[in-house]
């Protein structure tokens, strides 16, 4: 298919709702307690009998993130993804991490950074880099 048929076809189509990412992690229970420290809550989990918890669909607001247990131990090196969150006043939110024992990397300037971002490293070694909602 052409690209300008390819555009045509997608005309009639509606587009996505939502995107979702969906995160292999060591462990649910000890990721939605790390991720609950940065004002997440678990809408939705799964544990299936005698068996670790599996899943989670966690929100903070607009965010969303679904966690999963891994099938295979999780690289830290290999994690090739991050997510960028953003925050309402987000030097004052870097704070309230600190003040829960994370250990948020120092505020920098990046030219599309108004107010500065930060980096922060979860437990299976996903980078979050947290903005300002205010954007350059």
């Amino acid at each position: 298919m052409s690209d300008t048929s390819a555009s045509t076809a997608r005309c009639n189509v509606k587009p996505l709702a939502a995107l979702t990412p969906m995160a292999h992690v060591a462990d649910v229970v000890d990721s939605i307690s790390w991720y609950t420290k940065l004002g997440f809550v678990a809408e939705h989990t799964l544990r299936l009998e005698g068996k670790p918890m599996q899943w989670a669909h966690l929100r903070n607001g607009g965010a969303v993130l679904m966690l999963v247990r891994s099938g295979r131990p999780v690289n830290p090196g290999a994690q090739d993804v991050l997510f960028y969150l953003y925050a309402d006043g987000v030097a004052a939110y870097r704070e309230s991490l600190i003040a829960q024992g994370l250990q948020p990397s120092e505020l920098t300037y990046p030219p599309y950074a108004k107010h500065g971002e930060f980096r922060l490293d979860d437990p299976d070694g996903y980078c979050l880099l947290v903005g300002d909602t205010e954007q350059r």
